[in-house]
């Protein structure tokens, strides 16, 4: 009797936030989901009982190398790729941002997410159907004052998934860009280094998306017919109008 075939789902950043989320609802929706993050304890819990929690640190080669031949050995394919991993640093001006901020930005929204997909290819290409899809942000085509270096890294996203709808198109491998606005996680709370006041007040005021809700926007994309491709998601509160224009309630 032939082995029944296993839809395998692989998380970056799956310790918190839309990546712990996506790992649980593609978990509950039937996947075998492999998740990845340097806090490996937490992704335990989002890939629940049947998943597979891997330390992963999408900024260094090796580790990805190492992360993708586990998944290799272990399930021979990869069904979708969820391009989660990646954050903002700080919100200063361009004339006084620091280095290690834009280079950490891009370090890993970038050359991580470049790194993942070129390693994890020839495992889609091995699933009945492929599916990448890169967590993007608003960030990735409007802008705003202080964010420079996270809309740059965004708009690259957004370039890099365009390109591979270019490159894999005659292949059974779709790509979606998932572009949420104000999501409350852990995000401004890595953006503001811990300070959990400034954090707390990017959300004041308004019902910001959660986790969850990206997720869901993540499920609906990936579980189309094999012959649909969402190409692209914009996702936002209901108060948020562009990355600035919000209205708040005092």
């Amino acid at each position: 009797m032939a082995a029944t075939y296993k839809s395998i789902a692989v998380v970056t950043g799956a310790s918190s936030g839309i990546g712990a989320a996506s790992a649980q609802a593609l978990a509950e929706r039937g996947y075998t989901v492999v998740g990845g993050a340097r806090r490996v304890d937490r992704v335990q819990k989002a890939v629940g009982t049947s998943g597979l929690a891997l330390e992963l640190d999408v900024t260094e080669t090796g580790s990805v190398d190492r992360f993708v031949a586990e998944v290799g050995k272990r399930y021979g394919h990869i069904d979708v790729l969820i391009n989660n991993a990646g954050g903002a640093l700080g919100l200063e001006p361009l004339e006084k941002a620091k280095d290690e901020d834009w280079i950490g930005m891009w370090n890993v929204n970038v050359l991580g997410l470049m790194f993942m997909t070129r390693a994890c290819l020839p495992l889609l290409r091995k699933a009945k159907v492929g599916h990448i899809v890169n967590i993007g942000s608003i960030a990735g085509f409007e802008t705003y004052k202080g964010g420079a270096g996270y809309t740059a890294v965004k708009h690259a996203v957004r370039a890099i998934s365009r390109t591979l709808r270019l490159e894999l198109n005659g292949e059974p491998i779709r790509v979606t860009e998932i572009a949420p606005g104000l999501v409350e996680t852990e995000f401004s709370v890595v953006r503001f280094k811990g300070d959990r006041a400034a954090a707390k007040a990017v959300y004041a005021g308004l019902k910001p998306l959660t986790a969850e809700d990206v997720a869901e926007c993540v499920v609906f994309a990936v579980t189309r017919p094999a012959h649909v491709d969402i190409d692209e998601i914009v996702v936002r509160p209901v108060a948020q109008a562009t990355t600035f224009q919000v209205t708040r309630k005092t």
